[in-house]
């Protein structure tokens, strides 16, 4: 977490990232080869039925407060319901059935079945939860003394009817709860036929459940993530992806029906069908050219996505995180190429899932996925093959070199007053993450010769905030806080990210229909004991709206201001109990906002002389007198203090 004070040390900007406690499923966590219909019956079966995901809560749920309990079902239910409409599986033709555990790790095979040595365990579990006997089958068990040798016990379960997948959800404080992790989720069991996923787990970190609408988002964010990780999207599941027929793309053992197991990586070992590893023989970093060797998925439908959104018919396929613990690394997009997508591994702003996660989804050859599901994911659309096959380092280089914008990326590093940006897509207000730290980062880590304002002996301790990016810095939403309470976010599209309106001093508007439009310059509040300035500034969340006929107008508190060109200072003023507001917002080219809406912006001029009326400012005796004192505390403060930056790594 980065923070940013103000200068009464109240307010604090939160750049914050949550990482995701994914670990790829160790093997003996796993039951394979869950018996539910033949292979051939299934393979024939069209991937035409929407996917059926039963929820069993477990009693740990009952033990949260009532109003946890509800928010935790109805996120879940929420996160079910959207993995639902996007995938389509095989239908499931018979009653899940679970497998037992065993008593040792001792088995055999027959038929490509397992049968325990040693009998089975009283309790099974997926991940930390126990599965209800009712949800399993009868015991498969081996012995040699009568000489039955293979062995199954009768069972009356029913099993789960109905159904595709089991999830299993629960909410513990355990060992992988974090302070900054939210939830966790995982696979346990799968399928004889396809080796398709049929019993997961996601269990929710009690600390981190909380009522408010910012952390509720991320919570939904958080859990359509996890589910997916259980679904397919894992490091312990490539080895099992297969073709549109239902072949394994990875060559399989004859006695087990399994891919050959790395000792090393401790999971059944891929073919490079599915991921493949790539040598980047060029890569520039500030101390020279080296070889950088990245794990991509190279399946057909993510090269063809990737290729399309990255504008980049060479690209070789979708790269994966090259940092963090088991779980992160291999499992997820990598952060810097993916930034904002819902697959990378760390939470950092408003995640989409994008058509390239979809993509991965469909190959792995259980699932079609309806891609009017994916969401508005810009982060590198169009850069090219120079921003998805090169370093940030020469990115940055060459665009600076030309005096270009360095976007995705900047430079900016804050000190003295609070000054934000937009994000590209203007859906929020935003900061640059370029941050200190206390040492020198690694060398393949330093970006920047020079740095404004930073002595050069200084600039190695300079990076962006998110370690799994690279440390390549960048435009990141963030939070208002206080005392470690997070007051509102600054998503211009979250109806509660809106300001008191006695601290509304921009005019601002949160909402559906609002976007983030950058300020000409400070904004100044006048009152009777003189003037000063809010102590942040440099852009806002506005209400707009398009048309034909005048092109892109933004509502500065509620007045709305014609854009006749981009670029167009927009002069604002309006007047509170306790202030005239003046300021000034940027207009962007129509095209930029009004493209959304489908329509034909008008040609750009001039605009037209406007008469402003004379406001008038608020007064009153004791607001002037408290004016007075608040001025001069301000001036003190100012001579005494400035901002500063605090981050905890």
């Amino acid at each position: 977490m980065i923070l940013i004070l103000n200068h009464e040390n109240q307010y604090i900007f939160a750049l914050t990232e949550h990482p995701c406690s994914h670990h790829s499923t160790a093997n003996h966590e796993v039951f394979y080869d869950v018996d539910i219909e033949p292979a051939h019956i299934v393979k024939k079966r069209s991937i035409d039925q929407p996917l059926h995901i039963h929820l069993h809560y477990d009693d740990s749920i009952d033990l949260l407060p009532a109003d946890h309990i509800t928010i935790i079902k109805e996120t879940v239910v929420q996160a079910v319901s959207f993995w639902s409409n996007t995938l389509k599986v095989r239908a499931t033709g018979a009653p899940i059935k679970l497998k037992r555990k065993c008593s040792s790790r001792n088995v055999r095979y027959k038929d490509q079945m397992s049968y325990c040595v040693d009998g089975c365990s009283y309790q099974t579990v997926c991940g930390e939860i126990q599965i209800p006997d009712e949800h399993l089958e009868g015991c498969y068990w081996w012995n040699d003394r009568d000489g039955s040798r293979y062995n199954k016990d009768a069972d009356g379960n029913n099993g789960v009817a109905n159904t595709d997948f089991i999830l299993y959800v629960a909410a513990i404080k355990s060992d992988r709860c974090k302070e900054s992790t939210v939830a966790y989720a995982g696979h346990c069991q799968q399928e004889k036929a396809l080796d398709r996923p049929v019993a997961g787990y996601f269990s929710i970190c009690p600390h981190s459940i909380s009522t408010h609408q910012q952390d509720r988002l991320q919570l939904l964010s958080t859990m359509k993530h996890e589910i997916l990780h259980a679904l397919g999207f894992t490091a312990s599941l490539f080895a099992f992806y297969r073709d549109e027929q239902g072949n394994p793309l990875t060559p399989r053992r004859s006695l087990s029906n399994k891919p050959d197991f790395d000792q090393q990586l401790k999971m059944y070992r891929w073919s490079d069908k599915v991921v493949k590893t790539i040598e980047r023989s060029d890569w520039k970093l500030p101390m020279g050219i080296i070889t950088k060797r990245v794990h991509m998925v190279v399946t057909p439908r993510v090269k063809a996505e990737v290729r399309k959104h990255f504008n980049c018919p060479t690209l070789e396929g979708a790269e994966l995180e090259d940092q963090g613990i088991d779980g992160t690394a291999i499992t997820h997009w990598e952060k810097r190429v993916f930034e904002n997508e819902a697959m990378t591994g760390t939470y950092t702003q408003s995640s989409v899932i994008s058509r390239i996660t979809l993509a991965v989804m469909e190959d792995t050859g259980w699932f079609k996925a309806n891609y009017s599901q994916a969401g508005n994911y810009e982060w590198g659309k169009d850069l090219g093959c120079d921003f998805v096959k090169k370093s940030c380092f020469q990115w940055i280089e060459e665009k600076q070199k030309r005096n270009e914008d360095i976007y995705p990326y900047c430079k900016e590093v804050k000190k003295g007053e609070l000054w934000t940006d937009c994000t590209n897509n203007r859906h929020s207000v935003a900061l640059c993450n370029l941050v200190e730290y206390k040492k020198p980062l690694p060398l393949k880590y330093q970006y920047f010769y020079q740095i404004k304002d930073v002595a050069n002996s200084d600039v190695g301790r300079y990076g962006g905030s998110v370690s799994l990016a690279d440390y390549c810095p960048y435009l990141q939403e963030f939070s208002w806080t206080n005392k470690d309470k997070i007051l509102r976010g600054s998503s211009c599209l979250v109806p509660s990210n809106g300001i008191d309106p006695d601290s509304n001093y921009f005019g601002e508007e949160y909402g559906n229909e609002s976007r983030c439009f950058n300020h000409g310059g400070r904004w100044y509040l006048h009152h009777c004991g003189g003037v000063n300035s809010p102590q942040h500034s440099g852009s806002g969340c506005y209400q707009y709206f398009c048309s034909e006929e005048m092109g892109l107008n933004i509502l500065v508190d509620g007045i709305p201001y014609r854009c006749y060109k981009a670029g167009q200072k927009i002069t604002a003023s309006f007047v509170t109990k306790s202030y005239l507001h003046q300021g000034t917002v940027v207009c962007p080219a129509c095209s930029d906002v009004c493209d959304e809406s489908k329509m034909k912006c008008p040609a750009e001029f001039d605009p037209p002389f406007v008469d402003h009326a004379i406001l008038t400012v608020p007064c009153s005796s004791n607001l002037y007198n408290y004016n007075i004192y608040y001025l001069l505390v301000c001036l003190i403060i100012a001579l005494s203090t400035s901002f500063y930056y605090r981050s905890f790594h």
